[in-house]
């Protein structure tokens, strides 16, 4: 499928800057939604939580991001992604603030879903800025990178949680975080005008329906497909950072020596979301998918049986094999939808993943608590297992 490029009338807003708004606002973002993952086994002593529990804490969290993500792709279309994107950030940060201020369980389940609604502008607007920014050339890589940006605010996530553990627990944690982030936020309004296309930039549905034509149409039946890989994709990868952590415990690890591991594990996703989306661009997405996946796959398994001292290496290689897959998924959905219409289709796809995020982490933790870790761990790992043959199909849409 051909590519087209939409033309540049006013020429005022560089790709790199896109990319750059992008990147800065994802780091934040991923930040704020990673620092429950390093809290978890805080929270869980405090308040005396089953694993049940803590896999709805983190459910509801990441999946409320998800209510708002489809209607503000369809408003995007027209008001443009810079206010929302700031606006939703400035609302995650604010809902850290009230989850780090609450007492009791419930209460910080409810602060985590109004918080964590916020959380549905950044993902699709900023894909979809940077997919149509680059849409003519290096599409993949780029996308590669706004999501590599975001897991720099993931590998931060349990150095600031171990630091204000160790001055005053998690609570403080969250204020900080929050605080911080609505005050960058803030910054970024100041210099608004770099970043935020003007009615000048857009273009008319005639001049858009003009350039498509004849060049791109949508692919609904390979998108269908590649939303299912997501849905996999974003469960095993979410289960595994709740459970993961109590695995490393469960094998002899101490707390200061997990939030080295859990580094280790954010830096390796980091890098796989950038290696993947550069090598995307190059070779062959489906054996991308094999290897990243079927790597996450014999990884999972192994953390339960090799010496403690292979767990240091695992989790770095892990990380890369859980956040690999989902750089190249993203910026797949670019080949089967038209630039006009990609905020609400990454509105769409970003939505629908959200069922392994809200499932997964819940569901394994309930199979935790029955069966207890390693049985939850063993039966992720054939689950995710269905994503290698599945994935096949998607070969007939992509060539």
């Amino acid at each position: 499928m051909s590519d087209y490029k939409i033309p540049n009338r006013a020429g005022k807003i560089s790709p790199r800057k896109v990319l750059a708004f992008g990147s800065m606002t994802h780091i934040w973002n991923d930040l704020f939604f990673a620092l429950l993952i390093p809290l978890l086994p805080y929270i869980k002593d405090d308040m005396d939580l089953s694993y049940t529990q803590v896999g709805l804490l983190r459910s509801i969290y990441s999946g409320s991001s998800a209510v708002l993500q489809i209607p503000v792709g369809f408003l995007a279309e027209n008001t443009g992604e810079f206010w929302m994107i700031i606006g939703g950030n400035m609302w995650v940060s604010v809902g850290l603030i009230l989850m780090g201020i609450v007492p009791g369980f419930f209460p910080l389940l409810t602060a985590s879903a109004l918080g964590g609604l916020g959380g549905g502008t950044q993902h699709p607007l900023a894909s979809s800025m940077v997919s149509r920014a680059y849409d003519s050339s290096g599409r993949s890589s780029a996308v590669g990178t706004v999501n590599f940006a975001g897991d720099i605010g993931k590998m931060f996530a349990p150095i600031i949680a171990a630091f204000f553990i160790f001055l005053s627990g998690w609570r403080m944690a969250m204020w900080a975080v929050g605080i911080a982030g609505t005050v960058f936020m803030g910054i970024f309004v100041g210099f608004r005008q770099s970043f935020e296309l003007d009615k000048s930039d857009k273009y008319s549905s005639q001049e858009l329906q003009n350039s498509m034509a004849s060049h791109e149409k949508e692919d609904i039946s390979g998108f269908v497909l590649l939303t299912g890989l997501g849905i996999l994709d974003s469960a095993v990868r979410n289960a595994t950072l709740i459970l993961f952590p109590f695995i490393l415990l469960e094998r002899g690890m101490r707390e200061d020596q997990l939030v080295v591991a859990l580094f280790l594990l954010f830096a390796g996703g980091a890098s796989g979301k950038y290696i993947c989306g550069w090598m995307n661009d190059r070779t062959g997405t489906i054996s991308l998918i094999w290897l990243t996946k079927g790597g996450t796959v014999c990884l999972l398994g192994a953390s339960l049986f090799l010496s403690p001292l292979f767990l240091w290496p695992i989790a770095i290689v892990l990380g890369i094999g859980l956040n690999g897959t989902s750089s190249v998924l993203y910026a797949t959905v670019a080949k089967f939808i038209p630039a006009s219409r990609r905020s609400r289709y990454y509105g769409y796809f970003y939505t629908t993943n959200e069922i392994g995020t809200i499932g997964a982490p819940l569901l394994y933790g309930f199979i935790a608590d029955l069966m207890g870790l390693r049985s939850a761990i063993l039966i992720m790992s054939a689950v995710t297992s269905a994503i290698l043959p599945s994935s096949l199909a998607l070969k007939k849409h992509i060539i």
